[in-house]
Formats: C-alpha cells, sequence, structure tokens
C-alpha cells in the first residue's frame, strides 16, 4: 500500500466487516485488489478464520500460554505493537477466563516521538530536581509526552542530571515490554514494571527498587 509507516497508527479486523485502517488520523478502506477505496462495496471483508490465523500466528502457534494476555483484553509483540482483543467473553464467579471465540482485532502500532517534551521539560524541575507533575489532556497524546519525559528524567537533560526511573505499566503502554524488555526508549536508568497493577506496583517500586522518580500512566481516580 502507497503509505509512509510512521502515520499507520491502527489496523482493524473484523469478522465479516471490512479491512480499515487509521492513517494519518482518518479511516481508510483496502479494497480487494490493493490499494485504497472510497465504496464499502469495493472492501475486503476480513473472515473470521483470518481473525483465527492471525492471533495464531502472533501468538507463536501457542495461543493458550498468552491466557493471561487474553483475559485482560490485549497483547503487545515485539516493537511495542498493542493488538486489542474482542469477541465472546467466557467468565465465572472469579471473573473473566477468557475470549473465545476471538472476532475483532485492533492492532495498534507504536510509535515514539522522542523530544516531544522538550518544551515541558523546563518546567518539570525546580533547582535541579524533577517536580511532581501531573499531565491532563483529552486524548492528545499524554502517553506519547509521558514517555519522552520519563527518558529525559532517566537520561538527564541541560535542566537536572540523569535519576532513577521507576515506571509501573499496568497497560504495558509506556515501555511497550516484550517477554520483560522494553520496545520504547525510556531511559538508561529506568526501571520498569510492566503488566503490574498502579497500586502494587508503585508500592513494590518504592520497597525494592529505590527510585527517584516514580511514573505511571492514566491514575483514574484518588483511590
Amino acid at each position: 500500500l502507497p503509505m509512509k509507516f510512521d502515520q499507520l497508527q491502527e489496523i482493524r479486523l473484523r469478522a465479516g466487516r471490512p479491512l480499515m485502517l487509521l492513517y494519518d488520523n482518518e479511516e481508510r478502506l483496502i479494497g480487494n485488489e490493493s490499494g485504497f477505496v472510497t465504496e464499502m462495496s469495493q472492501a475486503y471483508r476480513v473472515s473470521a478464520q483470518e481473525i483465527q490465523e492471525t492471533m495464531t500466528f502472533i501468538s507463536h502457534y501457542s495461543i493458550y500460554a498468552y491466557e493471561e494476555e487474553i483475559r485482560q483484553g490485549f497483547l503487545t509483540i515485539q516493537g511495542g505493537h498493542r493488538i486489542g482483543l474482542a469477541g465472546k467473553v467466557l467468565s465465572d464467579q472469579k471473573g473473566i477466563r477468557s475470549i473465545r471465540p476471538i472476532t475483532f482485532l485492533n492492532v495498534r502500532l507504536a510509535h515514539q516521538v522522542q523530544g516531544c517534551a522538550d518544551s515541558l521539560m523546563p518546567w518539570l524541575y525546580e533547582n535541579g530536581r524533577p517536580c511532581h507533575t501531573l499531565i491532563l489532556s483529552p486524548g492528545c497524546g499524554k502517553t506519547t509526552m509521558l514517555r519522552d519525559v520519563i527518558r529525559q528524567f532517566s537520561n538527564g537533560c541541560k535542566f537536572g542530571k540523569g535519576r532513577r526511573v521507576g515506571v509501573v505499566d499496568e497497560r504495558s503502554e509506556i515501555a511497550a515490554c516484550y517477554r520483560g524488555v522494553p520496545q520504547n526508549d525510556v531511559g538508561m536508568r529506568t526501571d520498569v514494571l510492566d503488566a503490574c497493577s498502579k497500586v502494587r506496583g508503585m508500592e513494590m517500586m518504592l520497597r525494592s527498587m529505590n527510585p527517584e522518580v516514580l511514573a505511571v500512566d492514566e491514575i483514574g481516580s484518588r483511590t
């Protein structure tokens, strides 16, 4: 397809529905032959079998090894790309057991924007020390900004020296760890607790890793 990878944001697969991309903030339909199309009737339709084959491939032919991630509704693959899952939820008194069959996939492409926090960094230091900071914005790239702030706190910048940073990455979106290894550059002094609840993870980080800066995403509520 005639596209630039850095502008590709999402690939949407829905059983029996057209194949869609979110490209440069616009939805695009993919044609049966090749290229983009504008008419729904010309779009390639994804089959349930293709979704199952995709899941088999991304789970390295062992989908049962990823049951815990499936229960959470997403998988993180090499490169930090995240695959959201939906379909029929199987649950019991203990909660969600699995999603079977999986009939909807959202492949979210991870893109780092190094330097995007440059204009923010002067406001995050006081006498060379990082300040307590809360980032608020309505869908305008909070996580991308936070990731770059973490990198600069960790490596150091002209406003302050490098600091030990502890990241509690509950949804694997900041560091985008794959098999425990961050796929995004979060700095050389950064330690990551991946797929861990924020409350428990912050306690663990403070007890065990002695961070000078503690970073989390989407705090959600006062509790």
